[in-house]
């Protein structure tokens, strides 16, 4: 991932190109083609295309504050994806999902500290949001995706503590009473991140997905803040034309 300035951006109704790689929506599949250069420790090029096709597109947004200011959005909870990067082992089909988050302010000025899980079903795929705002209130929250994308809320089992990161942060899901959650594939470790693949066992059903844990506390410290400048790569400037340089 590179940090780009505004003159790399370029949207049209399908795509969205941020210097030499782009997002494309084709009718039927998000086609991500990537074309950048890794951060430290590993310093090598990121190339490849990423193929992501929705089982349904929903049109759910939850906002993650009363007053709306950031939103999460799951367009598709269930896709099929295919990966093909340019490095050997990079190669693989799967199950897989798409969403975002917008906001107007800062995650940072809103947010202590929340946990993310999407975790594909027998019958779709449930996501569980629980986040601490700045204020004290609480973001409790769980909804079940349908195959064909329809959307409810529902009650998820009660919040449970596991393992933390290897940087030390806290981590909890939801699991069923006496079940223990338990990372499985460590994804990104970082001071203030973590997003791994995690099995746990909500109503009777064992399931296994992607989860993150993000302390904003950790992330607005003027510590943390400046190490990201050196894991990801910064270039402000791109001509336009330019879209051969990476």
């Amino acid at each position: 991932m590179t940090d780009r300035g505004r003159q790399a951006l370029r949207t049209s109704t399908d795509t969205l190109q941020v210097g030499p790689s782009a997002m494309h929506w084709n009718g039927k599949a998000l086609v991500i083609d990537i074309n950048e250069i890794s951060g430290p420790p590993v310093i090598s090029r990121v190339q490849g295309q990423i193929t992501i096709t929705p089982r349904a597109v929903t049109s759910v947004e939850l906002p993650l504050t009363p007053d709306g200011a950031h939103v999460w959005r799951p367009f598709a909870p269930s896709s099929d994806i295919n990966v093909d990067l340019a490095a050997k082992g990079w190669q693989w089909k799967g199950h897989g999902y798409f969403d975002a988050n917008f906001g107007t302010r800062p995650l940072e000025d809103d947010f202590k500290f929340w946990t993310w899980g999407r975790y594909p079903t027998k019958a779709g795929a449930t996501c569980i949001y629980d986040a601490t705002r700045r204020d004290g209130s609480m973001l409790e929250t769980a909804i079940a995706f349908d195959h064909q994308g329809k959307a409810r809320q529902v009650s998820a089992p009660p919040r449970v503590p596991f393992k933390s990161s290897g940087w030390r942060i806290r981590r909890e899901t939801r699991a069923d009473p006496g079940v223990m959650p338990r990372q499985v594939l460590a994804m990104l470790d970082a001071p203030f991140y973590s997003r791994s693949a995690v099995q746990t066992v909500l109503d009777g059903e064992t399931v296994t997905g992607v989860h993150e844990a993000l302390d904003l506390d950790r992330y607005a410290s003027p510590l943390v803040k400046p190490m990201l400048a050196f894991r990801v790569p910064r270039r402000a400037r791109w001509p336009q034309g330019d879209e051969g340089q990476s």
